[in-house]
């Protein structure tokens, strides 16, 4: 386990479980929790031994955004200081959003304004009975500053997105499995989205991470293509991928040579 103050990071067989740990004010970050988090998934992404992330909050939230009694007057800031902070809570969104790593957010509590963004940045989601999400910006008076209005419409489409971004209404648990928001909704989101984890943990890893990283909807086809014939190779020679036609053949599990080091 890696050592933070706010935030706790964890790799069990092969998963990494980042979690913000701020529960008395439903995981509301400051900016040492933002540089945490930032930290955290820097250090997943360069681990050969993490297959999955979970990403949580701490107790009854997932994450409710800023922590305002902890921010500085920001009228009194210069729009390069301003800048340079809102910098740090979208560099966090875009190294979920480009990670190879698989991602999944456990959404068991609300994940409010950034929070939310957190969420949505996550290659998949799990919500539980209280897990909540509103983008809520223009509640107070904001735009989505973190990736909001840029990830929810590739979410659930043009038309719904500018719904929930312009209302700033909650996404209820039920919504956000009916639009495909969320993979499932479950009784204890955190176990489910681990279970989701190890599921993608167990394919072949090379697979897995360039899949990831075809899904891309700013790509065109072309380049797709290009890419896909370039994975493919990647995946041909690949030892798992042998091992995984070879056990198919014979109707057995695949066994895969991976040590997970906790």
């Amino acid at each position: 386990m890696k050592g933070y103050d706010d935030v706790s990071y964890a790799v069990t067989d092969g998963i990494a479980t980042i979690t913000i740990e701020r529960p008395d004010v439903y995981n509301a970050f400051t900016r040492n929790t933002v540089l945490e988090l930032n930290d955290a998934a820097r250090t997943a992404e360069a681990d050969d031994g993490v297959y999955a992330v979970v990403l949580t909050g701490a107790g009854k939230g997932f994450c409710s955004g800023a922590d305002t009694t902890e921010m500085p007057d920001w009228d009194e800031q210069s729009p390069e200081e301003y800048g340079a902070f809102l910098w740090l809570i979208q560099q966090f969104v875009y190294n979920l959003r480009t990670m190879a790593t698989p991602s999944v957010a456990a959404v068991d509590g609300p994940a409010i304004g950034a929070g939310c963004d957190f969420a949505l940045a996550c290659d998949l989601r799990v919500v539980g009975e209280n897990g909540v999400m509103r983008e809520g910006f223009v509640n107070v008076g904001l735009v989505p500053g973190d990736g909001g209005a840029w990830l929810l419409p590739r979410l659930v489409g043009e038309s719904k997105a500018r719904e929930y971004l312009l209302t700033g209404r909650d996404i209820t648990p039920e919504d956000a499995v009916d639009i495909g928001l969320a993979v499932e909704r479950a009784d204890d989101a955190l176990e489910a989205a681990g279970g989701l984890a190890a599921e993608i943990r167990d394919k072949p890893a090379t697979a897995v991470q360039h899949t990831n990283r075809l899904v891309d909807p700013q790509r065109s086809f072309e380049e797709y293509c290009r890419k896909a014939a370039e994975y493919q190779w990647d995946c041909v020679v690949d030892a798992e991928h042998q091992e995984a036609v070879a056990a198919f053949n014979e109707g057995r599990e695949p066994e895969f040579d991976r040590s997970y080091d906790d």
